[in-house]
This record gives structure tokens, C-alpha cells and sequence, in this order.
């Protein structure tokens, strides 16, 4: 499988966590932007993909127009005939009738909503611009119009409490959502909220708290924890980000837009003045990785799966049991400590360690 991303970088405003590459108030560069991608998108002429993904940033702020240009142009240079999944991410505010009505008809089948609580004072409080109407009417219009509908929530906002993050998750499970993306918040070094933390914030034990509760109640509702941060009913799971988890190319279109193709892990510079002046000529930060560090890296990814794990056959068949023995050696001696779960042959982050899993995959990765 392989997939296509484009990176939208435009915003209404900045959220106080964030520290994505995303660009308040530039809204009247989105045309231009559109035909860089396009012109971009040349370069990688033919290549055919499976999974579609525009993420952001804010990309329903496109609007209709900006939309069908785009995805009409990308299936010029590509061929998107076997796509089988088509993902847009929007956030409420600027999820209009009319851009779901046209992603719909442009072949999206599935719309990732940037709900993060459904509290307008944890909204208000980090600078999200919607508030919960606003989010309910989003989800209600992306189901009525039959999307697979995904939502973000974030654990541990300024405020937050079970009850407030009970109140979130039945009311978009009743909903009818199939899948949930839930994150922990994090103070990124930079950002408004890293710099004047309120008092309000969850503890991290609390946050770790929250989660538990937050995944154990999902359970019940029937959505399987098949990644570290995801959730999905069954058969909803994201196609796109499974393709990264399985090491699977994938081709990144726009700034800060990240690649892996032919064996190559390269990125595009963040830097919208420049991409739109030479949207052809930004690559950067090219790696190549040998066998053993490719079998470290997969072997990493793959313990992200919850359910699916590491198998450690497919490991050597990929990359040569030499090369993966190191690797398998290391997951031995952290099972060893209960630091994964396997059964000889496949490996598995134990539901213990979801929320410390950092350290496991750093020494999966440098022993």
C-alpha cells in the first residue's frame, strides 16, 4: 500500500499547544498554494496510490473551490483509481455544507473532525476557535452525509475532569462516530501554553487517570485500542496511518511535508515563502537507512499496533535474519523485564506501558 499526503498549513489562529508547522491569517495565499502542491505533485508524475490524506493545519478552510482544484489536479498527475480510502481533516468552524458536499463529491469518504473536547471552557481555554454547537453540528452534518467520521479529543486539558470528558465521549460515541483519535496533551517547547501553564492543568497522574478511564469506557462501546493513541469500531480503523505504522511508502506534498519512497525518508522545508516560489525544490533532511536500522525502525512502528504487534519471521524475511537478530535480541531481554509481551515469535507493548511507551521504543531503537 501507499500513500498520498498533502499538507494544508493555513489556520484561523494558532492553538496554544500546537507546534505543527501551521500559519494563522494567510488565508488569501491558499490559492497560490494549491497550484504549488499541483505543480509539486509533477514531479512524482504516475505514481499510483491507495490512501488519500489531507491534513493540516486546516484544510476545510480550502473551501469548495480550492478543494476540487486541487483533488482534480492531483488525479491528473497521479493515479488515484485504486484509492480506498480519502481522509480531509477539518475543524468545526469552517466545516461548512458546502466544503463537505464537495469533498463527498470529489471521492472523500472519510472526514477527520478536530473536536478535541465538547467543554467550551477546555475549549476556550487553550484558543480553539469553535465551540461544542459548533462541533455536534460538524460531526451531525459529516454522518448525514454518510462519511466515516473520525474525531481528535485531548486528554488532560486546562480544567478537566472525568465527568467533562464522560460528557464528550458519550456524546459522540451516541453520535454515531467510528473512530477516535484521543491524545495527551503535551507542552511543547515555544508554545503559549508551554510558556504560562495555567494552574487548572491536570496532573500528569491525573491525565494518565483520564486515559484509563477514557479507554475503558470506548471499550465498552465497542471500540478496539488498536494503536497507542486510536480507537476504532471494527473495520474503521485509519487505513492512511496503518500504512505508516506497517513502514509503508508514502508520498508528502507541501511544507514540512514528510516522505518515504523508494527506500528514502526525506521532507519538505517549512517555509511557505519558499515552497510557493519553488514548490519543486524544498526537499530536505534525505535519510537512508541500512537493513539493520530499517529493521529497528519497522520493529518500532509496528509495537505502536497494540493488538497486531511485531512478528519477528517477517522481520527476517524483510530486512535478513542477521540483521534482524539484533533487533530481535533487544525485544528479548525487554520481555524478559515485562517491558513487551511475546510468545517467542511476536512482540506486544503491554497495556501497562501504553503511556510510558517512549523509553521501550528509544531502546528498540538504539539498544
Amino acid at each position: 500500500m501507499r500513500g498520498l499526503y498533502v499538507h494544508i498549513p493555513f489556520c484561523v489562529r494558532k492553538c496554544a499547544y500546537c507546534d505543527f508547522y501551521s500559519l494563522p491569517g494567510r488565508t488569501e495565499l491558499i490559492g497560490s498554494y494549491v497550484q504549488a502542491v499541483l505543480s509539486e505533485s509533477t514531479k512524482y508524475a504516475d505514481l499510483s496510490f491507495q490512501t488519500l490524506y489531507l491534513g493540516g493545519g486546516t484544510p476545510s478552510l480550502l473551501g469548495g473551490r480550492n478543494l476540487r482544484t486541487l483533488v482534480n489536479g492531483l488525479r491528473r498527475s497521479f493515479s488515484l483509481s485504486e484509492l480506498v480510502e480519502s481522509t480531509i481533516e477539518v475543524n468545526p468552524e469552517s466545516a461548512t455544507a458546502e466544503l463537505l458536499e464537495t469533498a463527498w463529491d470529489v471521492g472523500f469518504n472519510r472526514v477527520s473532525i478536530g473536536v478535541q473536547s465538547l467543554s467550551d471552557g477546555e475549549l476556550k481555554s487553550v484558543g480553539r476557535v469553535h465551540d461544542a454547537a459548533q462541533a455536534i453540528e460538524a460531526v451531525t452534518l459529516a454522518l448525514r452525509l454518510d462519511f466515516e467520521v473520525s474525531v481528535d479529543i485531548i486528554i488532560g486539558l486546562p480544567g478537566q475532569n472525568w465527568q467533562t470528558l464522560e460528557n464528550s465521549l458519550e456524546t459522540l460515541t451516541k453520535l454515531g462516530v467510528q473512530h477516535l483519535s484521543m491524545y495527551c496533551l503535551a507542552l511543547e517547547h515555544g508554545t503559549p501554553l508551554a510558556l504560562n501553564p495555567p494552574d487548572s492543568l491536570p496532573s500528569d497522574d491525573l491525565q494518565a487517570e483520564l486515559f484509563e478511564l477514557a479507554s475503558s469506557f470506548l471499550g465498552r462501546e465497542g471500540f478496539g485500542h488498536y494503536e497507542i493513541s486510536n480507537f476504532a469500531r471494527k473495520g474503521h480503523e485509519c487505513l492512511h496511518n496503518l500504512n505508516y505504522w506497517r513502514c509503508g511508502e508514502y508520498l508528502g506534498l507541501g511544507t514540512a511535508a514528510a516522505s518515504h519512497l523508494g527506500g528514502k525518508r526525506f521532507k519538505n522545508r517549512a517555509d511557505l515563502h519558499a515552497y510557493l516560489n519553488n514548490p519543486i525544490g524544498q526537499v530536505e533532511e534525505v535519510e537512508e537507512l541500512d537493513a539493520k536500522e530499517k529493521a529497528a525502525e519497522e520493529a518500532m512502528l509496528r509495537l505502536r499496533l497494540l493488538s497486531e504487534g511485531l512478528d519477528a519471521g517477517g522481520l527476517a524475511e524483510r530486512f535478513g535474519r542477521e540483521n534482524a537478530a539484533v533487533v530481535i535480541g533487544r525485544l528479548n531481554g525487554m520481555a524478559e523485564k515485562g517491558l513487551l509481551v511475546s510468545d517467542g515469535s511476536s512482540y506486544r507493548l503491554p497495556p501497562s506501558r501504553v503511556l510510558t511507551s517512549n523509553p521501550i521504543f528509544a531502546r528498540v531503537l538504539l539498544g
